[in-house]
């Protein structure tokens, strides 16, 4: 059984783990980045950023974490496409599995394997994710200045983010699946005070519809089974997100969510284990925020291999 030695693993190569990957690799410390899909996460899912510090006018998911994952290689970083299996915690080291039954061994390990949308399971949902179809009001709202767009969800996510995409969209439709929404009173307040806001309540949507974009969704009653085709240029989607927290489950404290609990120094309950980025308990979903919280990540888990 092969085994490879590590000063810093970091398991998830998206915003969080490519800036931890740069500052851990800047500080000299040898450096694995394991990402099982493409570096960059879900942010190389989105044809356009606009909210990234010096990136105004606007980049490509794909181009940012070609350019994040540069930056943190030009510092000595290695990426490489591996799926963890399995954390095991020796106290002074950490034991990374991988499915071919090989080992890598660290002495500090920080967990940015991010979170993923809640999908509803319909036709259209997929095919059209970046056409479209969203999960982020904060990213995407630009790109429906002036059109008709559609919320899916009831929470506080789905009601905040709706009455945000009235400051770009002509009209927003809240669709959702009970009589009456789940997200906090004044949060309600706001939008059943905005003009451009409809709710449509008892409904959901059976299928999104388009030919290269979304131009249509079908809805349902689940109270009188009648169904509708509404016409949008955009379908934002909130059920909720999960965490991709299940290989380090039984291994740090998670809430009831399954979110990863940190400090300020984004330590978790077991010493030399760091987390970072959307998987978090108190997260905002954002790519800046998740590289912020990885750099952190990345200089406290130097600071704790320095105090060994």
């Amino acid at each position: 059984m092969s085994q490879k030695e590590y000063d810093i693993i970091i398991i998830g190569g998206g915003p969080a783990g490519l800036a931890a990957g740069l500052y851990a690799a800047r500080a000299m410390r040898k450096t694995l980045v394991m990402e099982k899909y493409i570096p960059g996460g879900q942010m190389t899912l989105s044809s356009g950023i606009e909210n990234y510090p010096a990136f105004g006018e606007g980049i490509s998911g794909t181009e940012l974490g070609q350019k994040m994952e540069n930056d943190a290689e030009k510092f000595g970083a290695e990426i490489e496409a591996i799926e963890a299996e399995e954390i095991v915690d020796e106290g002074a080291h950490k034991i990374i599995r991988i499915k071919d039954g090989s080992q890598y061994r660290c002495k500090a390990l920080i967990l940015t394997m991010g979170s993923a949308a809640r999908k509803l399971g319909i036709s259209g949902e997929t095919e059209f994710l970046g056409k479209g179809v969203s999960n982020c009001a904060t990213c995407d709202a630009m790109f429906f200045r002036d059109k008709d767009v559609v919320v899916i969800g009831g929470g506080d996510a789905a009601v905040e983010e709706g009455t945000f995409l009235t400051r770009y969209a002509a009209q927003v439709r809240i669709i959702h699946r009970r009589d009456q929404l789940r997200a906090q009173k004044l949060i309600q307040k706001r939008a059943f005070e905005n003009p451009k806001v409809e709710f449509v309540f008892d409904t959901i949507v059976t299928e999104i519809l388009g030919d290269d974009k979304v131009n249509a969704v079908r809805t349902k009653n689940v109270k009188t089974e009648e169904e509708k085709v509404l016409e949008t240029n955009g379908v934002f989607i909130f059920i909720g997100y999960i965490p991709n927290t299940s290989v380090a489950k039984g291994l740090v404290e998670m809430n009831e969510r399954e979110e990863i609990i940190v400090n300020q120094r984004m330590e978790t309950s077991v010493p030399g284990v760091f987390a970072a980025g959307d998987l978090l308990s108190h997260t905002i979903r954002q790519i800046v925020t998740a590289a912020g919280e990885g750099a952190t990540a990345g200089f406290f888990a130097d600071k704790y291999i320095d105090n060994l």
